[in-house]
């Protein structure tokens, strides 16, 4: 019985390799995201701890407290900033990965129906040929069994 072979299937096999590529991009952009993220968070946590640890004060070390309290809070404010843009790139960023990854993907399971509507056309095309064998050696047994 003959071997079957695809002529796709070296185009299959660089998909399946891209795929795995787009994933592995994607997650590492999704764990820098949730750093990111993370961080903010954490300097927003950091900032609010700042302000309600003055409210909570007393009121004769309050204003020189205070003072110290907004330049932290201005840079705490501007690294915050930072983060939310880095954090929307990142997003950006995942989206596009996100839409090259199911475009390959799709492609990929495009070429598996593919493969596997030409591999059941070729079984039946080879369960048709032997079939055709047995009965044309049947035929040809019951033919010499028949002149003895």
């Amino acid at each position: 019985m003959k071997r079957f072979v695809w002529r796709l299937q070296r185009v299959l096999d660089v998909k399946v390799k891209e795929e795995k590529f787009k994933k592995a991009e994607l997650l590492e952009l999704t764990e820098k995201l949730v750093a990111v993220h993370r961080e903010l968070l954490m300097q927003q946590s950091i900032l609010e701890n700042l302000l309600s640890g003055i409210a909570a004060g007393r009121a004769d070390t309050r204003l020189s407290e205070q003072e110290f309290v907004i330049r932290c809070a201005r840079t705490n404010r501007k690294l915050i900033e930072q983060l939310k843009s880095r954090l929307k790139e990142l997003e950006k960023k995942r989206q596009e990965k996100i839409n090259e990854f199911l475009k390959v993907r799709k492609f990929k399971s495009s070429l598996e129906k593919l493969h596997d509507r030409a591999k059941e056309k070729f079984m039946k095309e080879q369960e048709r040929i032997e079939q055709k064998e047995l009965d044309d050696s049947a035929t040809i047994s019951f033919v010499r069994n028949a002149r003895h």
